[in-house]
């Protein structure tokens, strides 16, 4: 049965309501994903294949089966379906492809001096900490930079809870009046709320009425000639000042909340510049590529990426596109339901909103220009990889292999990928060694790391048809590492993947390596060969990922304390003990009297606690 018949025949059960639909190809995997108000008409239209696009041909005649969900209305069915896209990674979806998380300012709740800090990741996913978030900001160092001048402006702390209940003097931030140390009793509760609400002011845009009580308190501690805190003030106000200069690449006419979204498409690419603004300030820009079929029209395009875009942080109160797209009042009400309130989606053609949209349009325009020409030098070094190391054509999956360790302590391996669009960041892996006789053994890690990858590859996909097996393999070391992974591949029977193994050379000079293949010489290139300068870049990014995870694992080792091991000692417990008693050291030598006082521990965990230390 052809992919036509099999729709067809499911037509006879289907409901003509709202809903979610899936084609799936012969092996299970889906297809496509697509919602629509009626289930039963839609899917209908997918049996008239004449009249279908040749996209939509080919998906068609590969479908082997479907699946359907029903929805109450049209909007939950298009989130549904974002939802989904993003999820199951359909083939003839668009589909958002970055894999760079947003980032925001936290403020702490639950502790009577909330912190300042930094978070990277998706606000849905947010919901049990205790922390609200301002953002997204599009850039870390955007961030970066806002943090350090609210602290010079606020003094709030950024120091973990473990860190704030263990001191016993100021630390290095109060000496540089970046914080009022609360953790000692330099300020009090009701002081430093107010500078938290100063914070949250500054982030909804209230930043002048901030600044003009700085400046009435800055004149007032004049009148009374008390200069020394008038100067401080002074500082204050300066900070905030800064940080109003950053942030004031505004666009005239742009509300307090607005999201702009600007698609330029060409030669069967797009690419999506998005602008956010908060609290009436620019909070950066990014720039996306969506993959999509060739055929697509571009206000589908930015449609699709609407949708899929707020699946992970809230939608502001007002949505600018570029291009109108097919149903902007349906958009506008799935986004509503996504934010909880009002949301608004519109394609401005004049004034101030017009102006703000053809500027990131033409941001848009650049981006993909840059992008084009750098895909264009990507795809001739990929070239030259296949003529320097005899592979029948360019490679689209590289994966590069290295391992890290301190005397054998905390071993790690890593595996970056690269391809045609450069480092593919959600496709690395991070091993930890569990063989305790390979730590310290490079060749030994090695070979733990190969199997375990290739194992599981032989596993998930033997034929080699689901594009997750290497075009070529690079591993960070010498002829040892090549023979040690030789090996694995060998035992295994894989056969017919090109490895090669990039040696530093004499004394660790770069631009002096050399590269071993089997049952070849080995290869010098020229210092200045842009293939060695390439072949650099993806052996450094093995070795940074390879030395983060490192550092990682021994930094949250370093991170637990003695109370850890304790059976029935949650998060909560271990935080009320560090906060009674001030350090683990303190709880180990604490009487049992001493721990029963502590807030929120019963008699029966006071001794657990006391018994694990006492024996």
């Amino acid at each position: 049965m052809d992919g036509a018949e099999v729709i067809r025949a499911q037509l006879a059960v289907l409901p003509s309501t709202p809903g979610v639909y899936r084609m799936l190809g012969a092996d299970g995997r889906v297809l496509y994903v697509g919602k629509a108000k009626n289930l039963k008409r839609r899917v209908a239209s997918y049996t008239r294949t004449e009249g279908l696009p040749n996209r939509t041909r080919r998906m068609v005649a590969l479908t082997r089966a479907m699946e359907f969900v029903t929805t109450h209305t049209e909007a939950e069915a298009l989130l549904l379906e974002a939802n989904l896209i993003r999820t199951l990674l359909p083939p003839f979806n668009v589909l958002v492809k970055d894999d760079r998380s947003f980032s925001y300012i936290a403020i702490g709740r639950g502790h009577g001096f909330p912190r300042l800090i930094h978070h990277r990741g998706t606000a849905a996913r947010h919901g049990r900490r205790q922390e609200d978030l301002f953002g997204p900001y599009a850039s870390p160092h955007l961030v970066g930079v806002t943090i350090a001048a609210l602290q010079r402006a606020f003094l709030l702390r950024t120091c973990d809870d473990g860190v704030f209940a263990s001191r016993t003097r100021p630390c290095l931030q109060y000496q540089i009046k970046r914080c009022s140390a609360p953790c000692v009793g330099r300020t009090t509760e009701e002081d430093y709320a107010a500078q938290v609400q100063g914070v949250r002011d500054v982030l909804a845009g209230r930043s002048a009425e901030v600044q003009a009580r700085f400046a009435a308190r800055m004149a007032d501690c004049s009148d009374r000639l008390e200069y020394e805190e008038a100067a401080r003030w002074r500082d204050r106000i300066r900070a905030l000042t800064a940080l109003q200069s950053r942030q004031s690449i505004n666009l005239e006419g742009v509300v307090d909340e607005a999201d702009v979204l600007a698609i330029h498409a060409d030669g069967g690419t797009a690419c999506i510049q998005a602008f956010f603004f908060r609290g009436g300030r620019n909070q950066g820009t990014r720039a996306f590529f969506p993959r999509h079929d060739r055929e697509e029209e571009a206000p589908d395009i930015l449609a699709a990426f609407a949708a899929q875009l707020y699946e992970d942080h809230p939608p502001p109160g007002l949505v600018l596109l570029s291009h109108p797209v097919a149903d902007p009042e349906l958009l506008a009400e799935a986004l509503s339901l996504r934010a909880g309130r009002r949301v608004t989606v519109d394609c401005p053609r004049r004034g101030p909103k017009r102006r703000a949209v053809d500027h990131a349009l033409d941001n848009a325009r650049d981006a993909h220009g840059r992008r084009m020409a750098e895909r264009s030098a990507q795809a001739g070094l990929l070239d030259g990889l296949a003529r320097l190391f005899g592979l029948p054509r360019a490679p689209a999956r590289i994966e590069v292999y290295d391992t890290s360790h301190i005397q054998g302590a905390f071993p790690v391996g890593a595996m970056v990928v690269a391809g045609p669009e450069g480092f593919q960041r959600n496709a690395y892996r991070r091993f930890h060694i569990r063989d305790p006789q390979a730590a310290g053994d490079d060749f030994a890690m090695m070979r733990e790391v190969f199997t375990r990858r290739f194992v599981r590859a032989l596993k998930e996909d033997p034929e080699r048809s689901g594009g997750q097996w290497p075009d070529l393999v690079l591993i960070d070391g010498g002829l040892g590492q090549l023979n040690a992974a030789r090996g694995v591949l060998e035992a295994h029977g894989i056969t017919g993947l090109p490895l090669v193994a990039i040696a530093k050379g004499p004394d660790r000079n770069a631009g002096r390596e050399r590269l071993f293949l089997a049952d070849r010489e080995p290869i010098a290139l020229a210092p200045h060969d842009p293939l060695l300068h390439f072949l650099q870049r993806l052996r450094d990014e093995a070795h940074r990922t390879a030395i983060d995870s490192h550092r990682t694992r021994r930094l949250k080792a370093m991170s637990h304390t003695r109370i850890d091991g304790i059976p029935g000692i949650g998060p909560a417990r271990k935080k009320a003990l560090l906060h009674h008693f001030g350090s683990a050291t303190a709880v180990a030598s604490a009487g049992l009297k001493d721990l029963e006082a502590a807030p929120g521990i019963s008699a029966a965990v006071a001794r657990r606690v006391y018994e694990h230390f006492h024996h």
